[in-house]
């Protein structure tokens, strides 16, 4: 007998509006009717404008700040359970508190771990995600994760450029694995920016790991927040020798003035996705959708195909 696929319905938050759109665009399905009544003293509560009763619901919020957005998702998710919808995926573009990720040092809380106890505990079956900042944080969840490789967005960008002396740099030491990854789309040789910080944001002194004399340098980072790090790292080398640089970040967190200091900076520009809209235009930042992504990976979700093909370049 064939498969039987339950009605897919798509909703989202507030935080995520305009790449929702976009999402149920490429799905080529309507977003759901969903209501956020708000009090005066701040209080809300999401409630669906129509049945879900049986459905496969997706809820689409990525939970950057303000904690807002993750408390409208946890809402929405026991709202959809209440309702008896079949199977609750949350499709959370942006996992926040991600880099809370273990206990670097005595009495810190581990919040991407609380956040995955929160989303299972208020009743989500399955969870999507892009670029996480640790990819262990897929093993807090005892339910499927769907973790989706930004670099099959940002790789056809960068051959399109038609760099001739291509390498690929981390920012620091963490990120090595990372641009290690990307850099086998390339073939292309990797530097490594060592840090160290005073404190959270706040850069002591860094050096370069490896030659970028001549070369046309791509940094690569999931999230860029300050953008301190990516700033100095790029002035670095520019400084040793490099003929151009520029970054890709997935998730364009942009907090401060960090869209003053990127236009500051020697950067040739800030490549980034639509995971967190964008608070304002800047000619060295270019935003490239995730939205067709999100689409074929929710609809393999419902069909039981592969989420892995998706990441083929």
């Amino acid at each position: 007998m064939p498969l039987q696929f339950n009605q897919v319905k798509l909703f989202s938050g507030t935080g995520s509006r305009g790449l929702s759109l976009k999402i149920a665009e490429s799905y080529g399905k309507a977003l759901g009717d969903v209501t956020i009544h708000k009090f005066s003293d701040g209080e809300f509560q999401p409630s669906f404008d129509e049945s879900i009763r049986g459905c496969d619901v997706f809820l689409i919020q990525s939970t950057y700040q303000p904690s807002d957005n993750l408390m409208e998702l946890l809402l929405m998710v026991d709202a959809a359970k209440r309702a008896s919808a079949h199977y609750i995926t949350a499709v959370v573009p942006y996992y926040g508190l991600a880099r809370q990720d273990r206990k670097d040092k005595p009495r810190v809380a581990i919040g991407a771990k609380l956040v995955a106890n929160l989303l299972k505990s208020a009743g989500i079956h399955r969870i999507m995600t892009m670029d996480l900042h640790a990819a262990q944080i897929q093993g807090f969840f005892d339910i499927p994760v769907d973790h989706l490789d930004g670099s099959v967005i940002f790789v056809p960008y960068i051959k399109s450029l038609g760099l001739q002396n291509l390498t690929i740099a981390s920012p620091d030491m963490g990120g090595s694995y990372r641009a290690r990854t990307f850099a086998k789309f390339f073939n292309a040789e990797v530097i490594i920016c060592d840090k160290r910080r005073k404190r959270a944001n706040e850069i002591e002194s860094m050096s370069i790991i490896g030659d970028v004399t001549g070369q046309d340098v791509v940094l690569i980072d999931d999230i860029c927040d300050t953008a301190g790090t990516l700033s100095k790292a790029a002035a670095l080398i520019m400084e040793n020798g490099a003929a151009s640089v520029r970054a890709v970040c997935t998730h364009a967190v942009l907090s401060g003035k960090a869209i003053e200091t990127v236009e500051n900076s020697v950067l040739s520009e800030l490549i980034v996705t639509d995971t967190i809209p964008l608070k304002m235009e800047s000619p060295k930042i270019r935003q490239l959708s995730t939205a067709s992504l999100f689409a074929r990976a929710i609809a393999n979700v419902n069909e039981h195909g592969s989420i892995s093909d998706l990441f083929k370049v």
